[in-house]
């Protein structure tokens, strides 16, 4: 409310992809991986959960930030157009329903270079996976309510978190390479 700086949040998960004849990005080329993931941040909406385009293939960050208490997770990017039209939307909405949190996604759109379109598609979905604002193609604005009543009865209603069996994950071995 001051205007000072309330996080800093350093993207954990860098993007580097190969869809043959389609995408080519190695972010590890230019940036090095944020070394934490940041405690969700209060805010008048409600706790935010930081993270950060490519993060967004990770729902154990999610979870992660949901156990530290967020209400919201925010998911700032720039996917590519292979990508964005085949995962951004049910990624968002899973992490959503997963974590039981308000997930909301700025998108940046269009053309950045030669080599580069990205998908846009701004959206917000709410703890029940169902989109509630979003822009499609271009430039745009969306805004949505968040409701965090609506969000405590979600969670009061199917208490996933509390059905969570962490001491069974992570027992199986993984499997050979050859397999």
């Amino acid at each position: 409310p001051a205007g000072r700086r309330a996080a800093t949040y350093r993207k954990a998960h860098l993007c580097d992809v190969e869809l043959e004849g389609r995408v080519s990005m190695r972010e590890s080329s230019f940036t090095n991986a944020g070394a934490e993931i940041v405690p969700p941040v209060s805010t008048p909406a409600g706790k935010l959960g930081l993270a950060v385009c490519y993060d967004l293939r990770f729902p154990e960050l999610a979870q992660t930030l949901r156990r530290a208490g967020a209400d919201i997770l925010t998911y700032p990017s720039a996917f590519t157009m292979p990508t964005g039209s085949a995962h951004w939307e049910v990624l968002l909405r899973a992490r959503a329903i997963e974590s039981q949190c308000y997930v909301v996604a700025a998108a940046q759109t269009g053309r950045h270079n030669e080599q580069r379109t990205s998908y846009g598609h701004s959206l917000v979905v709410d703890p029940w996976g169902t989109v509630v604002a979003q822009c499609r193609d271009g430039p745009g604005v969306c805004y949505a309510e968040i409701d965090l009543e609506y969000l405590q009865r979600v969670r009061r209603e199917m208490p996933v978190q509390s059905h969570r069996r962490p001491e069974l994950y992570g027992t199986v071995p993984a499997a050979p390479a050859d397999a």
